[in-house]
Protein backbone atom coordinates (compact mmCIF):
# COMPACT_ATOMS: atom_id res chain seq x y z
CA UNK A 1 0.00 0.00 0.00
CA UNK A 2 1.40 3.40 -1.01
CA UNK A 3 1.84 6.33 1.38
CA UNK A 4 -0.97 8.18 -0.37
CA UNK A 5 -3.38 5.23 0.06
CA UNK A 6 -2.44 4.96 3.75
CA UNK A 7 -3.09 8.68 4.22
CA UNK A 8 -6.49 8.40 2.54
CA UNK A 9 -7.42 5.53 4.87
CA UNK A 10 -6.45 7.50 7.98
CA UNK A 11 -7.98 10.84 6.97
CA UNK A 12 -11.78 11.17 7.02
CA UNK A 13 -13.38 11.81 3.62
CA UNK A 14 -14.13 15.44 2.79
CA UNK A 15 -17.70 16.57 3.45
CA UNK A 16 -20.11 16.58 0.52
CA UNK A 17 -20.98 19.86 -1.15
CA UNK A 18 -24.45 19.98 0.43
CA UNK A 19 -23.04 19.59 3.96
CA UNK A 20 -22.87 23.31 4.58
CA UNK A 21 -21.67 24.58 7.97
CA UNK A 22 -22.15 28.30 8.56
CA UNK A 23 -19.19 30.09 10.21
CA UNK A 24 -19.47 30.88 13.92
CA UNK A 25 -19.62 34.51 15.10
CA UNK A 26 -17.14 36.08 17.53
CA UNK A 27 -17.61 33.88 20.60
CA UNK A 28 -15.43 32.41 23.31
CA UNK A 29 -15.33 28.62 23.60
CA UNK A 30 -13.64 26.55 26.31
CA UNK A 31 -13.37 22.77 26.09
CA UNK A 32 -12.65 20.38 28.95
CA UNK A 33 -11.50 17.02 27.59
CA UNK A 34 -10.77 13.67 29.18
CA UNK A 35 -9.18 11.79 26.29
CA UNK A 36 -6.31 12.66 23.98
CA UNK A 37 -8.44 11.81 20.92
CA UNK A 38 -11.02 14.45 21.81
CA UNK A 39 -8.32 16.96 22.75
CA UNK A 40 -6.71 16.56 19.32
CA UNK A 41 -10.07 17.00 17.59
CA UNK A 42 -10.78 20.18 19.56
CA UNK A 43 -7.33 21.63 18.84
CA UNK A 44 -7.73 20.86 15.13
CA UNK A 45 -11.19 22.43 15.14
CA UNK A 46 -9.72 25.64 16.51
CA UNK A 47 -7.74 25.96 13.27
CA UNK A 48 -10.76 25.50 11.01
CA UNK A 49 -11.71 28.52 8.89
CA UNK A 50 -15.30 28.47 10.19
CA UNK A 51 -14.06 29.09 13.72
CA UNK A 52 -11.62 31.82 12.67
CA UNK A 53 -13.53 34.42 14.69
CA UNK A 54 -14.13 32.19 17.69
CA UNK A 55 -11.61 32.08 20.52
CA UNK A 56 -11.25 28.42 21.47
CA UNK A 57 -9.17 27.11 24.37
CA UNK A 58 -8.81 23.56 25.65
CA UNK A 59 -8.01 22.02 29.04
CA UNK A 60 -7.91 18.48 30.30
CA UNK A 61 -9.97 17.28 33.24
CA UNK A 62 -13.56 17.08 32.05
CA UNK A 63 -16.44 18.06 34.32
CA UNK A 64 -14.40 18.41 37.51
CA UNK A 65 -11.92 20.79 35.90
CA UNK A 66 -14.76 22.90 34.50
CA UNK A 67 -16.49 23.26 37.87
CA UNK A 68 -13.23 24.15 39.58
CA UNK A 69 -12.32 26.69 36.89
CA UNK A 70 -15.60 28.59 36.93
CA UNK A 71 -15.61 29.02 40.68
CA UNK A 72 -13.13 31.84 40.12
CA UNK A 73 -13.66 33.14 36.54
CA UNK A 74 -16.70 33.98 34.37
CA UNK A 75 -17.96 31.35 31.98
CA UNK A 76 -17.50 31.77 28.18
CA UNK A 77 -20.18 31.77 25.51
CA UNK A 78 -19.78 28.02 24.96
CA UNK A 79 -18.51 25.21 27.21
CA UNK A 80 -17.62 21.81 25.73
CA UNK A 81 -17.54 18.98 28.29
CA UNK A 82 -16.31 15.47 27.70
CA UNK A 83 -17.57 12.81 30.08
CA UNK A 84 -15.94 9.44 30.63
CA UNK A 85 -19.25 7.69 31.25
CA UNK A 86 -18.42 6.60 34.78
CA UNK A 87 -19.31 9.94 36.36
CA UNK A 88 -22.84 11.05 37.12
CA UNK A 89 -23.40 13.54 34.32
CA UNK A 90 -26.61 14.94 35.75
CA UNK A 91 -25.09 15.62 39.16
CA UNK A 92 -22.09 17.25 37.54
CA UNK A 93 -24.32 19.48 35.39
CA UNK A 94 -26.32 20.49 38.47
CA UNK A 95 -23.13 21.55 40.21
CA UNK A 96 -21.87 23.33 37.09
CA UNK A 97 -25.12 25.30 36.95
CA UNK A 98 -24.31 26.88 40.30
CA UNK A 99 -21.18 28.54 38.86
CA UNK A 100 -22.33 29.01 35.25
CA UNK A 101 -23.35 32.43 33.96
CA UNK A 102 -26.73 32.92 32.30
CA UNK A 103 -26.62 32.56 28.53
CA UNK A 104 -23.69 30.12 28.43
CA UNK A 105 -24.30 27.20 26.10
CA UNK A 106 -23.08 23.71 26.98
CA UNK A 107 -22.12 20.92 24.59
CA UNK A 108 -21.56 17.46 26.10
CA UNK A 109 -19.37 14.84 24.43
CA UNK A 110 -20.37 11.48 25.88
CA UNK A 111 -20.06 7.85 24.90
CA UNK A 112 -22.25 4.81 24.43
CA UNK A 113 -22.10 3.92 28.14
CA UNK A 114 -23.84 7.13 29.22
CA UNK A 115 -27.21 6.36 30.75
CA UNK A 116 -28.50 9.91 31.27
CA UNK A 117 -31.64 10.48 29.15
CA UNK A 118 -31.30 13.22 26.56
CA UNK A 119 -34.48 14.82 27.93
CA UNK A 120 -32.84 15.24 31.33
CA UNK A 121 -29.76 16.76 29.74
CA UNK A 122 -31.91 19.31 27.92
CA UNK A 123 -33.73 20.17 31.15
CA UNK A 124 -30.37 21.03 32.67
CA UNK A 125 -29.52 23.42 29.87
CA UNK A 126 -27.39 21.23 27.59
CA UNK A 127 -27.56 22.67 24.07
CA UNK A 128 -26.14 19.65 22.25
CA UNK A 129 -25.04 16.09 23.01
CA UNK A 130 -22.53 14.19 20.85
CA UNK A 131 -21.60 10.53 21.16
CA UNK A 132 -17.83 10.11 20.95
CA UNK A 133 -15.29 9.48 19.68
CA UNK A 134 -15.50 12.77 17.80
CA UNK A 135 -13.64 14.05 14.78
CA UNK A 136 -12.64 17.61 13.96
CA UNK A 137 -15.70 18.29 11.82
CA UNK A 138 -18.01 17.07 14.60
CA UNK A 139 -16.63 19.73 16.94
CA UNK A 140 -16.85 22.43 14.26
CA UNK A 141 -20.43 21.48 13.43
CA UNK A 142 -21.46 21.42 17.09
CA UNK A 143 -20.11 24.91 17.81
CA UNK A 144 -21.37 26.50 14.59
CA UNK A 145 -24.74 24.77 14.91
CA UNK A 146 -25.41 26.55 18.21
CA UNK A 147 -25.67 29.83 16.32
CA UNK A 148 -27.30 28.65 13.09
CA UNK A 149 -30.69 30.02 14.16
CA UNK A 150 -29.26 33.31 15.37
CA UNK A 151 -29.68 36.51 13.38
CA UNK A 152 -25.98 37.20 13.88
CA UNK A 153 -24.78 34.06 12.10
CA UNK A 154 -23.61 34.10 8.50
CA UNK A 155 -25.88 32.07 6.24
CA UNK A 156 -24.51 32.90 2.80
CA UNK A 157 -22.28 30.55 0.84
CA UNK A 158 -19.15 32.07 -0.68
CA UNK A 159 -17.81 30.65 -3.96
CA UNK A 160 -14.40 31.98 -5.01
CA UNK A 161 -13.31 31.80 -8.66
CA UNK A 162 -9.65 32.37 -9.49
CA UNK A 163 -7.46 31.82 -12.52
CA UNK A 164 -4.37 29.64 -12.42
CA UNK A 165 -2.78 32.17 -14.75
CA UNK A 166 -3.69 35.57 -16.12
CA UNK A 167 -5.90 35.63 -19.20
CA UNK A 168 -7.46 32.19 -18.79
CA UNK A 169 -11.00 33.59 -18.64
CA UNK A 170 -11.60 33.21 -14.89
CA UNK A 171 -13.64 36.43 -14.74
CA UNK A 172 -15.82 35.29 -17.63
CA UNK A 173 -16.38 31.97 -15.88
CA UNK A 174 -17.19 33.73 -12.58
CA UNK A 175 -19.72 36.06 -14.20
CA UNK A 176 -21.47 33.33 -16.19
CA UNK A 177 -21.42 31.04 -13.16
CA UNK A 178 -23.11 33.71 -11.02
CA UNK A 179 -25.70 34.22 -13.76
CA UNK A 180 -26.44 30.48 -13.88
CA UNK A 181 -26.80 30.28 -10.09
CA UNK A 182 -29.21 33.21 -10.07
CA UNK A 183 -31.13 32.58 -13.30
CA UNK A 184 -31.22 28.79 -13.60
CA UNK A 185 -31.11 27.80 -9.93
CA UNK A 186 -33.19 30.82 -8.81
CA UNK A 187 -30.83 31.45 -5.90
CA UNK A 188 -30.43 35.06 -4.76
CA UNK A 189 -26.80 35.91 -5.45
CA UNK A 190 -24.25 38.70 -5.47
CA UNK A 191 -21.13 38.70 -7.66
CA UNK A 192 -18.22 40.79 -6.38
CA UNK A 193 -15.58 42.02 -8.80
CA UNK A 194 -12.40 42.22 -6.72
CA UNK A 195 -10.12 43.37 -9.55
CA UNK A 196 -10.24 47.00 -8.49
CA UNK A 197 -8.15 48.50 -11.28
CA UNK A 198 -9.12 46.37 -14.28
CA UNK A 199 -12.36 44.58 -13.37
CA UNK A 200 -14.72 43.70 -16.24
CA UNK A 201 -17.91 42.67 -14.43
CA UNK A 202 -19.66 45.97 -15.09
CA UNK A 203 -18.90 45.60 -18.82
CA UNK A 204 -19.96 41.94 -18.94
CA UNK A 205 -23.30 42.73 -17.28
CA UNK A 206 -23.72 46.00 -19.23
CA UNK A 207 -23.93 48.08 -16.06
CA UNK A 208 -22.38 51.41 -15.17
CA UNK A 209 -22.85 51.75 -11.40
CA UNK A 210 -21.57 54.90 -9.73
CA UNK A 211 -20.68 52.97 -6.58
CA UNK A 212 -19.33 49.52 -5.80
CA UNK A 213 -16.91 47.48 -3.77
CA UNK A 214 -14.42 50.35 -3.42
CA UNK A 215 -16.99 52.44 -1.54
CA UNK A 216 -17.47 49.62 0.94
CA UNK A 217 -13.82 48.75 1.51
CA UNK A 218 -12.67 52.38 1.83
CA UNK A 219 -15.54 53.39 4.12
CA UNK A 220 -14.51 54.73 7.51
CA UNK A 221 -17.37 52.87 9.20
CA UNK A 222 -18.14 49.18 9.24
CA UNK A 223 -20.59 48.56 6.38
CA UNK A 224 -24.04 47.30 7.35
CA UNK A 225 -26.66 45.56 5.20
CA UNK A 226 -28.45 48.81 4.30
CA UNK A 227 -25.19 50.42 3.18
CA UNK A 228 -24.18 47.41 1.05
CA UNK A 229 -27.66 47.30 -0.48
CA UNK A 230 -27.24 50.84 -1.80
CA UNK A 231 -24.00 49.86 -3.54
CA UNK A 232 -25.46 46.90 -5.44
CA UNK A 233 -26.40 47.09 -9.11
CA UNK A 234 -29.32 44.86 -10.13
CA UNK A 235 -28.52 42.45 -12.98
CA UNK A 236 -31.68 40.31 -12.94
CA UNK A 237 -34.37 39.23 -10.48
CA UNK A 238 -31.95 37.14 -8.44
CA UNK A 239 -28.51 38.58 -9.22
CA UNK A 240 -26.83 41.78 -8.05
CA UNK A 241 -23.36 43.15 -8.77
CA UNK A 242 -20.83 44.79 -6.47
CA UNK A 243 -18.68 46.30 -9.17
CA UNK A 244 -15.02 47.29 -9.20
CA UNK A 245 -14.20 50.94 -9.99
CA UNK A 246 -11.86 49.93 -12.86
CA UNK A 247 -10.01 53.21 -12.40
CA UNK A 248 -6.35 54.05 -11.90
CA UNK A 249 -6.73 57.23 -9.85
CA UNK A 250 -5.46 55.45 -6.73
CA UNK A 251 -3.35 52.48 -5.69
CA UNK A 252 -5.33 49.55 -4.31
CA UNK A 253 -3.17 48.19 -1.51
CA UNK A 254 -5.14 46.27 1.10
CA UNK A 255 -4.49 44.50 4.37
CA UNK A 256 -5.29 40.81 4.68
CA UNK A 257 -8.63 41.44 6.42
CA UNK A 258 -9.75 44.42 4.30
CA UNK A 259 -12.78 42.64 2.82
CA UNK A 260 -13.87 40.69 5.90
CA UNK A 261 -16.55 43.18 6.93
CA UNK A 262 -18.05 43.26 3.43
CA UNK A 263 -18.17 39.46 3.15
CA UNK A 264 -19.62 39.08 6.66
CA UNK A 265 -22.35 41.62 5.99
CA UNK A 266 -23.36 40.00 2.70
CA UNK A 267 -23.40 36.55 4.28
CA UNK A 268 -26.19 37.69 6.60
CA UNK A 269 -28.67 38.35 3.81
CA UNK A 270 -27.44 36.70 0.60
CA UNK A 271 -27.64 32.92 0.03
CA UNK A 272 -24.78 32.89 -2.49
CA UNK A 273 -21.80 35.22 -3.03
CA UNK A 274 -19.50 34.68 -6.03
CA UNK A 275 -16.05 36.26 -5.74
CA UNK A 276 -14.20 37.15 -8.94
CA UNK A 277 -10.66 37.09 -7.56
CA UNK A 278 -7.90 38.62 -9.71
CA UNK A 279 -4.78 36.65 -10.57
CA UNK A 280 -2.41 37.96 -7.92
CA UNK A 281 -0.97 36.56 -4.71
CA UNK A 282 -1.31 38.74 -1.61
CA UNK A 283 -2.55 38.51 1.94
CA UNK A 284 -6.13 39.41 1.09
CA UNK A 285 -6.44 37.13 -1.95
CA UNK A 286 -5.12 34.18 0.04
CA UNK A 287 -7.49 34.99 2.91
CA UNK A 288 -10.46 35.27 0.54
CA UNK A 289 -9.67 31.89 -1.01
CA UNK A 290 -9.04 30.08 2.27
CA UNK A 291 -12.18 31.60 3.80
CA UNK A 292 -14.49 30.66 0.92
CA UNK A 293 -16.89 27.75 1.22
CA UNK A 294 -16.01 26.46 -2.23
CA UNK A 295 -13.25 27.30 -4.70
CA UNK A 296 -13.09 26.97 -8.47
CA UNK A 297 -9.69 27.22 -10.18
CA UNK A 298 -9.84 28.03 -13.87
CA UNK A 299 -6.91 26.80 -15.96
CA UNK A 300 -5.93 26.50 -19.60
CA UNK A 301 -4.45 23.16 -20.75
CA UNK A 302 -0.77 24.16 -20.79
CA UNK A 303 2.27 23.59 -18.59
CA UNK A 304 2.30 26.92 -16.72
CA UNK A 305 -1.39 26.56 -15.82
CA UNK A 306 -0.82 22.98 -14.72
CA UNK A 307 2.03 23.98 -12.41
CA UNK A 308 0.14 26.93 -10.92
CA UNK A 309 -3.11 25.04 -10.49
CA UNK A 310 -1.33 22.16 -8.77
CA UNK A 311 0.48 24.56 -6.40
CA UNK A 312 -2.77 26.35 -5.57
CA UNK A 313 -4.60 23.08 -5.01
CA UNK A 314 -1.90 21.76 -2.66
CA UNK A 315 -1.76 24.98 -0.65
CA UNK A 316 -5.53 25.31 -0.30
CA UNK A 317 -6.02 21.66 0.65
CA UNK A 318 -3.44 22.06 3.41
CA UNK A 319 -5.03 25.31 4.64
CA UNK A 320 -8.57 23.82 4.56
CA UNK A 321 -8.22 20.23 5.82
CA UNK A 322 -11.88 19.93 6.85
CA UNK A 323 -13.38 21.17 3.55
CA UNK A 324 -13.79 19.41 0.27
CA UNK A 325 -10.79 20.08 -2.01
CA UNK A 326 -10.97 22.98 -4.47
CA UNK A 327 -12.50 22.12 -7.82
CA UNK A 328 -11.02 23.12 -11.15
CA UNK A 329 -12.19 23.45 -14.73
CA UNK A 330 -10.33 23.69 -18.02
CA UNK A 331 -10.90 26.77 -20.13
CA UNK A 332 -10.33 27.65 -23.81
CA UNK A 333 -9.90 23.99 -24.73
CA UNK A 334 -9.31 23.20 -28.39
CA UNK A 335 -7.68 26.44 -29.53
CA UNK A 336 -6.63 26.02 -33.16
CA UNK A 337 -2.93 25.25 -33.81
CA UNK A 338 -2.05 25.48 -30.11
CA UNK A 339 -0.31 22.47 -28.52
CA UNK A 340 -2.33 21.43 -25.46
CA UNK A 341 -2.02 19.04 -22.56
CA UNK A 342 -4.90 16.59 -22.89
CA UNK A 343 -7.61 16.61 -20.24
CA UNK A 344 -6.58 13.08 -19.29
CA UNK A 345 -2.93 14.01 -18.72
CA UNK A 346 -3.92 17.22 -16.92
CA UNK A 347 -6.20 15.25 -14.58
CA UNK A 348 -3.48 12.66 -13.98
CA UNK A 349 -1.02 15.35 -12.89
CA UNK A 350 -3.66 17.08 -10.73
CA UNK A 351 -4.75 13.73 -9.27
CA UNK A 352 -8.32 14.84 -9.80
CA UNK A 353 -10.74 15.24 -12.69
CA UNK A 354 -11.86 18.68 -13.91
CA UNK A 355 -15.54 19.40 -13.29
CA UNK A 356 -15.87 20.82 -16.80
CA UNK A 357 -13.96 21.61 -19.99
CA UNK A 358 -15.04 24.88 -21.59
CA UNK A 359 -14.27 24.90 -25.33
CA UNK A 360 -12.48 27.71 -27.13
CA UNK A 361 -15.25 29.59 -28.94
CA UNK A 362 -14.02 33.11 -29.81
CA UNK A 363 -17.17 34.02 -31.73
CA UNK A 364 -19.55 33.14 -28.88
CA UNK A 365 -17.48 34.66 -26.07
CA UNK A 366 -16.46 37.67 -28.14
CA UNK A 367 -20.06 38.47 -29.05
CA UNK A 368 -21.16 38.14 -25.44
CA UNK A 369 -18.35 40.39 -24.18
CA UNK A 370 -18.95 43.10 -26.79
CA UNK A 371 -22.72 43.09 -26.20
CA UNK A 372 -22.46 43.06 -22.40
CA UNK A 373 -24.32 39.76 -22.21
CA UNK A 374 -23.94 36.33 -20.69
CA UNK A 375 -23.62 33.24 -22.88
CA UNK A 376 -27.07 32.08 -21.75
CA UNK A 377 -28.60 35.37 -22.93
CA UNK A 378 -27.27 34.78 -26.44
CA UNK A 379 -28.13 31.08 -26.58
CA UNK A 380 -29.70 29.40 -23.56
CA UNK A 381 -29.48 25.96 -25.20
CA UNK A 382 -25.84 26.26 -26.24
CA UNK A 383 -23.60 23.56 -24.79
CA UNK A 384 -21.46 26.21 -23.07
CA UNK A 385 -24.55 27.59 -21.32
CA UNK A 386 -25.38 24.10 -20.12
CA UNK A 387 -21.79 23.69 -18.92
CA UNK A 388 -22.13 26.74 -16.67
CA UNK A 389 -25.37 25.35 -15.22
CA UNK A 390 -23.56 22.07 -14.55
CA UNK A 391 -20.74 23.93 -12.75
CA UNK A 392 -23.32 25.92 -10.76
CA UNK A 393 -25.01 22.72 -9.62
CA UNK A 394 -21.76 21.19 -8.44
CA UNK A 395 -20.52 24.27 -6.61
CA UNK A 396 -23.81 24.90 -4.81
CA UNK A 397 -24.25 21.26 -3.84
CA UNK A 398 -27.40 20.83 -5.87
CA UNK A 399 -28.11 17.79 -7.99
CA UNK A 400 -28.61 18.10 -11.69
CA UNK A 401 -32.26 18.74 -12.61
CA UNK A 402 -33.98 15.56 -13.69
CA UNK A 403 -35.12 15.33 -17.27
CA UNK A 404 -38.83 14.63 -17.70
CA UNK A 405 -39.50 10.99 -18.44
CA UNK A 406 -41.23 10.15 -21.68
CA UNK A 407 -44.11 7.74 -22.08
CA UNK A 408 -43.71 4.02 -22.79
CA UNK A 409 -44.36 4.71 -26.48
CA UNK A 410 -41.54 7.31 -26.75
CA UNK A 411 -38.88 4.88 -28.16
CA UNK A 412 -41.35 3.59 -30.79
CA UNK A 413 -42.42 7.09 -31.83
CA UNK A 414 -38.77 8.11 -32.09
CA UNK A 415 -38.04 5.22 -34.48
CA UNK A 416 -41.10 6.06 -36.61
CA UNK A 417 -40.00 9.71 -36.90
CA UNK A 418 -36.50 8.58 -37.90
CA UNK A 419 -37.89 6.37 -40.69
CA UNK A 420 -40.12 9.16 -41.92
Amino acid sequence: MSEREKSEELDPPPPPADDYIAPAPRVSVQAFCETETTAEAVQSAGLDRRLAKAHLTMKMGGMEAAIETYHSIPTPNVIILETAGSDDILAGLDELATVCDAGTRVVVIGNETDVAPYRELVRRGVSDYIVGPVQTLDVVRAICGLFSASEAVAVGRIIAVVGAKGGVGASTVAHNLAWAIAHDLALDSVVIDLDMAFGTASLDYNKDPLQGIANAVFSNERPDSAFIERLLAKCNDHLSLLAAPAALDRVYDFGADAFDAVFDTLRLTTPCIVLDIPHQWSGWTRRALVGADDILIVAEPDLANLRNAKNMLSMLKAARPNDRPPLYCLSQVGMSKRPEISAREFAKAMENQPIAAIPFDPRMFGTAANNGQMIAEISANHRISKTFVQIANQLTGRSEPKKPRGSILSPILKKLRARA
